[in-house]
This record gives C-alpha cells, sequence and structure tokens, in this order.
C-alpha cells in the first residue's frame, strides 16, 4: 500500500472514561480507512511535555534523579514535565526547569531540540525538547508536593555513556540527549 493511500481513521463517538483528572482516559468508536467498525479502542490525551537539556558553562548536563511511581524506580532524567495550562511551551519548559532544577532562564537562551511521541498509538502526548547553554544555579527548586528531586551535574561525554550503558533509559531523556549529541558532537565527545 502507497503512503498516499494511507487514511485516518473516523471518530464515531467519544466517550471520557476517564478515572481521574491525573489519567484522562477517552474511549472512542472509529471506522477504519476499509469501513470496519472498532467500538473499544481506548487512549489516553495526557497532554504535551516539555523536557530541556541544561548544559553548565564547564558543558556538564544537568540531571535530576526522583522516584517515578508508575515504574516503582528512582531514575535519572532531562529536567521536564507537563505543559502548563495558559502557557506555551517554552514558558512551560523554563518553568519546569526552574522548578525541578533552580535554572532560571530567558526564553531567548533555549534551543529547540524537536519533538517526539513515545506511544502514539496509546497516547497523545508529545514532549518537546530544548537545550540551554551556559546554564546557571540562579534560583530556588519549587517542587510539586509529589516531587523529590536531587539535582546533579555531569560531563556531557558521561551522561551520554550513562545512556550506552542504560543508566539514563527514560526514553524522552535518551532521545533529547541523543538529539543534542548528534547537533553538538564537540561538547558530547570524549
Amino acid at each position: 500500500m502507497k503512503a498516499d493511500q494511507i487514511q485516518k481513521w473516523k471518530v464515531l463517538k467519544e466517550q471520557d472514561v476517564s478515572p481521574s483528572p491525573w489519567f484522562p482516559l477517552l474511549q472512542h468508536t472509529v471506522q477504519l480507512a476499509n469501513g470496519q467498525i472498532v467500538d473499544d479502542y481506548f487512549f489516553s490525551p495526557l497532554g504535551d511535555v516539555v523536557m530541556v537539556l541544561a548544559l553548565t558553562p564547564a558543558h556538564e548536563v544537568v540531571l535530576v534523579r526522583q522516584y517515578k511511581h508508575g515504574l516503582g524506580e528512582i531514575l535519572l532524567e532531562l529536567p521536564g514535565g507537563m505543559r502548563q495550562n495558559g502557557k506555551s511551551l517554552i514558558q512551560s519548559a523554563l518553568n519546569e526547569l526552574e522548578e525541578e532544577a533552580a535554572i532560571k532562564a530567558d526564553e531567548s537562551q533555549l534551543i529547540s531540540l524537536g519533538k517526539i511521541a513515545n506511544n502514539p498509538t496509546k497516547t497523545r502526548q508529545i514532549t518537546y525538547g530544548y537545550i540551554l547553554f551556559n546554564a546557571q544555579f540562579n534560583s530556588v527548586q519549587k517542587q510539586d508536593v509529589t516531587e523529590n528531586i536531587e539535582i546533579l551535574t555531569m560531563p556531557a561525554p558521561q551522561v551520554l555513556q550513562h545512556v550506552k550503558d542504560g543508566k539514563i533509559w527514560v526514553t524522552d531523556s535518551v532521545n533529547f540527549i541523543l538529539k543534542a549529541a548528534l547537533q553538538y558532537p564537540e561538547i558530547f565527545s570524549v
């Protein structure tokens, strides 16, 4: 089948079956391109996420270490979080960076690393990544009630090695570290 023959599904019915505001869940009745009806297609419109790969003047990557209840693990990742209501992606990224990593920056300092979709089959969530050069610890953490975050810095080549070794394994963090390493090899090379 050629790409121009692929068609979007037609949504015939949408029902919000969310168990809580923390995890929205929709049930769709859809008609596939071949005419078949599927009445129990469930997915979550979680909302967009922002993430920042912040580099200090010494080319150390700012990482956050925190417990993630979905996996029941303490994980190492880049600072980030959900896009905030009424705020742009960049404003949300700057807020998350300050809240989690105590780094205050200006919109003009963020450079886009692009976007990724973690699971486009079952979620409507895009993660937007940014890189910040010359990051300064110039604020205080403002953690949410569910957060207990440790801030770490690590030389960029070591961060890349942690990705290779599986010590950093959260999908969006891995993706944006690799994207940054491809775009700025001089910073991430040993």
